[in-house]
Formats: structure tokens, C-alpha cells, sequence
């Protein structure tokens, strides 16, 4: 099983590129993320690598980092996503974006992608949300709002983000801006403090 190519830029594609490992050409197919961070053709390059072995076919899945690789993996464990479509969502949303959509439940964030519907965004939303601990490269924030909350805190924290949503701030935004002020005011801060608190990181 192949797990890391190391080597030079020989083409890239739409959804591909093609390594030279010492004479030979490799096809990998990544994401918009990783194939704009390959560089030119000839330029030195390694890549991570995810092996996906079928009956008809080997296929390689490139990732400029360990981050993305695994939650690659992490999507595609999660039933309707194939590795062309862990691609697309890879592609529009960045490893701690990515973490910050699933530990706020933000499906709209995860439907840009396309081919993800509303139904197949909530399925992703769902089920790696007890998971996005796993993330070692999630930011500071991020990984703060992704922990279970207290009891007494959970409530105060999803008025304040719902209160932020409704101004017509994307669920992450919310989410991240009220796990910031969390931190700073402490996880017993009731919605009238977490929400101007929050709008401060918000708003320049």
C-alpha cells in the first residue's frame, strides 16, 4: 500500500495530478487545496497518500498534509461519501474549517460542496461530531467549542449562537466567535454577556 509520494510535479489537472517518482508517473486524484499547493510542473513535491483498493481498480488520494488525509478518512467513513466526494468537501472547506462546520452542525456550510445535499450534510454533521477531537491540527478555538460543554453552559452558549444567526451570521461564524468568549469570560457566562463578547470578534 502506497502512503506518501515523494518526487516532482509532472501535470496537473481539474481534480489530479500526476507525481514523477523516479521515472515513473503517478495519478492522484486531491483536492482544489492540495493541487494548488503542489506547484509547477517540475517543481519538488510530496504528498500523503490514501490507497483505495477496488476489484476493478487502485486508486491514490493526495494530501498536501496529515490533516487533510484524515479527515479525508473520516468522510469517508461516513455512509454516501466516496472518496470523490471527501474531495469535493476537502475542497471547499479546509481542515479547520472543516472542524469548526462539524462541531457547529453547520450544514449549510458543508452542502457548498458539491454533490452534498441538505440530507447528506446532516448525515456528515452527525456522525463525525463526536469525532472532531481526533483533529490534532484544529485551532486553539476550535478545538475549545468542539469539547462537550457543561451542562450549565450548553444552554447560555446555544441561545447566544442562535441570537447571532438570526443578526445573519453563518452557524460557524456564530460558533466560533461564542466559544471565543466563552474562554474569555468563563463557561458560566450567561447569553446577555457571551453575546456582545462574541460580536466583538465579529464585528472590525
Amino acid at each position: 500500500m502506497i502512503a506518501k509520494l515523494t518526487g516532482t510535479v509532472d501535470s496537473v489537472a481539474a481534480d489530479s495530478a500526476v507525481i514523477d517518482v523516479a521515472g515513473v508517473g503517478y495519478l492522484i486524484h486531491a483536492s482544489r487545496r492540495t493541487l494548488t499547493a503542489l506547484g509547477r510542473p517540475g517543481e519538488p513535491v510530496a504528498v500523503v497518500v490514501e490507497t483505495q483498493m477496488r476489484e476493478d481498480r487502485i486508486q491514490l488520494f493526495g494530501f498536501i498534509d496529515v490533516a487533510e488525509r484524515d479527515w479525508f478518512r473520516l468522510l469517508t467513513a461516513v455512509q454516501g461519501v466516496g472518496g470523490r466526494m471527501a474531495l469535493a468537501v476537502l475542497s471547499v472547506l479546509d481542515p479547520a474549517a472543516l472542524t469548526m462546520a462539524i462541531a457547529a452542525q453547520d450544514r449549510a456550510a458543508l452542502s457548498r460542496a458539491d454533490g452534498v445535499g441538505a440530507k447528506l450534510a446532516g448525515r456528515i454533521a452527525a456522525e463525525l461530531r463526536d469525532k472532531v477531537d481526533a483533529v490534532a491540527q484544529a485551532p486553539r478555538a476550535t478545538t475549545a467549542a468542539a469539547t462537550a460543554p457543561t451542562t450549565s453552559a450548553a444552554p447560555a452558549r446555544d441561545d447566544a449562537v442562535s441570537a447571532l444567526v438570526n443578526l445573519g451570521y453563518s452557524r460557524s461564524e456564530a460558533f466560533s466567535a461564542v466559544a471565543q468568549a466563552v474562554e474569555t469570560l468563563g463557561a458560566g457566562a450567561g447569553a446577555e454577556a457571551l453575546i456582545p463578547a462574541a460580536l466583538k470578534t465579529l464585528v472590525p
